[in-house]
């Protein structure tokens, strides 16, 4: 059998400039690939890259051209296409991450079953997924709390230097739980000043308080916010399964997201090794179509958390597939992904 990939260009935008404390935009550009079978059948998947991670929409697309060449010929040989992707591509996670959902998404269809059945998973232990506020002006933000009516969970972005006004804002507007992620924009004397006024505001929990590569002010962190009963969740300083043993003892959880660990594969690996570590699991997103929203959704069954508010926050999804329902995440019965293009 001869699989052929084929890519388009895409682009997203979302409701409001999505800012948090590295910058601000509206406007996503996405790549969509599809992986072809002799027989007509057809996988797909999403590219969401991220400028962070060094990805943006040209190295995706030169991933691409690289790729190609390293199509498995069976598409059941799952492991060892995406450990060859990751040989030819070592740092293009985003793209190896849609060529990953494309492969598993054909194989569900040729087995005529959807990949959470595949593995084994129950749809209805699904978690509630968050909705992200992004940073803006108050009166904007008690606006996005209403758009969000929906759901039952807050995640507010932090980093800024008037976050208790932030806070203060949103929890005079609602009283639902709220989770905050800082994106690695405090100082480590910063965060622990925030860890009483979080627990004041009733935080569920941190993400991401400090730049990445400090651990030890991580694990500092985690010790004093330990004693108020807030766990910390790493988000940017946990990309694949190799990174959480030096993390285990240092923070309490980590956010896996598709276009930073390169492959569905890899986020079960990451989910076995947190849970052998007795660490949180969280799933996170880009902003992203249902697409890429859906291949992440199907391994929520496994974890404590979510936030796959990515689609949500757009005007111009293009595909049905999971759905959020007042924050409950529901799992598509059809083959494969079970997404649909519009």
């Amino acid at each position: 059998m001869t699989l052929k990939l084929h890519v388009e260009q895409c682009s997203i935008t979302t409701r409001h400039p999505f800012v948090i404390a590295r910058g601000s935009t509206n406007g996503y550009k996405r790549a969509w690939v599809r992986i072809t079978d002799g027989d007509g059948q057809e996988g797909w998947g999403e590219a969401d890259p991220s400028s962070f991670y060094g990805e943006n929409l040209d190295t995706v697309l030169a991933a691409f051209d690289r790729l190609a060449a390293h199509l498995p010929r069976d598409p059941f040989d799952l492991d060892a296409a995406e450990a060859r992707w990751a040989q030819v591509v070592p740092k293009n996670w985003a793209a190896r991450s849609a060529l990953s959902a494309a492969l598993h998404d054909l194989v569900g269809k040729s087995l005529r079953q959807p990949l959470w059945r595949l593995w084994g998973l129950d749809p209805k232990k699904a978690p509630l997924s968050s909705f992200t506020i992004g940073l803006d002006s108050p009166e904007k933000m008690r606006a996005k709390v209403r758009e969000a009516d929906a759901y039952p969970i807050l995640k507010v972005k932090l980093g800024t230097d008037h976050d208790e006004e932030i806070l203060r804002t949103i929890r005079d507007a609602t009283d639902k739980p709220i989770r905050v992620d800082a994106n690695a924009g405090w100082s480590l004397a910063r965060a622990k000043q925030m860890v009483p006024v979080l627990v004041d505001y009733g935080v569920e929990f941190l993400e991401q308080p400090l730049v990445p590569d400090d651990l030890d002010g991580l694990a500092e962190v985690r010790r004093v916010a330990a004693a108020k009963h807030l766990p910390v969740i790493v988000d940017e300083s946990c990309l694949i399964a190799a990174d959480i043993p030096r993390l285990a003892g240092k923070v309490d959880g980590i956010n896996i997201k598709l276009a930073k660990c390169g492959s569905l594969r890899e986020a079960l690996r990451m989910i076995a090794t947190a849970r052998a570590h007795g660490m949180l699991v969280m799933v996170g997103c880009m902003i992203e179509t249902s697409l890429g929203i859906t291949a992440a959704a199907h391994f929520t069954p496994l974890v404590d958390a979510a936030d796959l508010d990515g689609a949500a926050l757009t005007v111009d999804d293009p595909f049905t597939g999971a759905t959020i329902d007042n924050g409950q995440i529901r799992l598509p019965t059809e083959p494969g992904l079970g997404v649909r293009k519009r």
